[in-house]
This record gives structure tokens, sequence and C-alpha cells, in this order.
């Protein structure tokens, strides 16, 4: 179902853009009101990260956001219910993400079913890999979810065809090694990555980590299917508020 809504949208458009957001930073409401905004500006898909108060995947941006939204509270079934309402009320799709402790600890089968009963279309999981992922892939299976999976530059090609197997929806691909929110290089060398993920997988491909401005998105026409923002959002949300997010996502899109 994801893929498919992924293969229409490319029909009409060159690159998809994915927005990340931390589900309670700065708060709830102000969650719910980036949400609108964003949707409204244009957004195609969204993350939703549940805060974990150790997401190694993420850079000092993203971390804070995390850490914010825990000290003021926010628990696992309130991140839930946003999702439940969010994806109630947008017409577009909205996926998870969060690392699996928080799946271990609510129950893989029932985080799933949430999923499904909420109108979720997927999760990503970046600390999960996929030797260790079979009762995840059972249960996103019977629900008919997308796990995304992720690929890095380091990735050897037997390996990228092994995720490819599992993977559904799409794949995330990360621009570079490290965690979120530092600078990547939009060069030839990255040409030739994202070559080397497409010919491992028929899935849409969607570039993360570094994705920061118009240029970056027009570098990636042709090259991935989805660009994906998070850390340049939150950093712009820090300045300037909810307006200054909208009017960032309206100029990417140009």
């Amino acid at each position: 179902m994801l893929e498919s809504y992924i293969r229409s949208r490319l029909a009409e458009k060159k690159i998809l853009l994915m927005t990340h957001i931390v589900i309670g930073y700065p708060s709830l409401d102000a969650s719910l009101e980036i949400v609108r905004t964003m949707v409204e500006a244009g957004v195609d898909l969204m993350e939703l990260q549940i805060p974990f108060s150790e997401p190694i995947a993420d850079g000092p941006v993203i971390l804070k956001a995390n850490q914010r939204a825990l000290a003021n509270g926010v628990t696992v079934k309130q991140c839930l219910d946003f999702g439940s309402r969010v994806a109630g009320r947008f017409p577009i799709p909205f996926l998870y993400m969060t690392y699996f402790n928080i799946l271990f600890k609510f129950g893989v089968d029932r985080f799933a079913e949430h999923m499904q009963k909420a109108g979720l279309h997927g999760a990503i999981v970046p600390d999960l890999p996929p030797e260790e992922a079979g009762d995840y892939l059972k249960a996103m299976g019977e629900k008919h979810l997308a796990p995304v999976f992720i690929y890095s530059p380091t990735t050897p090609t037997d390996r990228l065809n092994a995720i490819a197997d599992v993977a559904d929806g799409f794949i995330y691909c990360v621009a570079r090694k490290g965690v979120t929110g530092g600078q990547t290089e939009f060069s030839l060398q990255l040409d030739g990555y994202l070559a080397r993920c497409r010919a491992a997988t028929s899935l849409p491909l969607a570039l993360g980590f570094g994705v920061k401005d118009r240029s970056d998105i027009k570098f990636l026409e042709g090259k991935a299917d989805i660009a994906v923002i998070g850390t340049q959002a939150l950093r712009l949300m820090e300045d300037g508020g909810v307006d200054a997010v909208g009017n960032f996502i309206r100029e990417l899109q140009r």
C-alpha cells in the first residue's frame, strides 16, 4: 500500500518530500500544529518519532528534541494516540520511527495491531537488523504494514540485496556515516552510492541525513525518489516557530 502511494505520487512529481517530527516536541499541541503546517505546505509523507532516551542514530538537534519530549512527560501511549489522531485527520501516509526497545516493551504484535487500526502505513526501526527482526517482520506482514529498512554507504552489496528481500514500502538510504544533522557532501560520490542502492532493490529510495535546502533536493531528482527533511526543520522550528517551518517546506518544492 505504501509503495503504491509513492509510485502514484511520483507520476505527478519528480521527487517526494518526507519530513520528520519528534512527537511531543516542543509539546503535543505544538507537534499537531507542526504536522498540520507541514501537510498544508505540501509534504508527501511523514515520520513520527516516538521519543527514546538513547536515540543512537540521531544527532544533537534530534537528540535534544527527544530529551525535551521525555522531560515533558510524553508517554508511548500519548505518542500512539497522537499517531492515530493525525493519521485519521490528514491525507498523507504516516510512519512511526523509533527504537526497538519501545516495540519490545510494548509488544511487537500489539504495536503492529495499533498501527493497523490507527491507519499508519509502516515503521522505521533503525537499530533492528533484519537477522533479528523475525517477529517484527511477521507482525508487520500480517497487518499489511511496511517495515522500512536502511542502507548506508558502507553496506556491502550482498547485504543490500538481503535487506531488499525483507523491506517493504521504500528503502531509507543514509547519505553518510554518522548520525543525523551533520554535513553531507552532495557530489558524484553520492551518485555512485545511490546507483548501487538502485541496483539492489526495486523499491523506491529515500535519501536522508543532511538534506537541508532546495539545491540538495534538485541534486537528488532522478537519483532518489524521496528526500527526507528532519534536522533542518527542527532547527527552523527552534529559531522561527511553526510559520518558519511552513515557509521552508514550500520553498523546497518551488
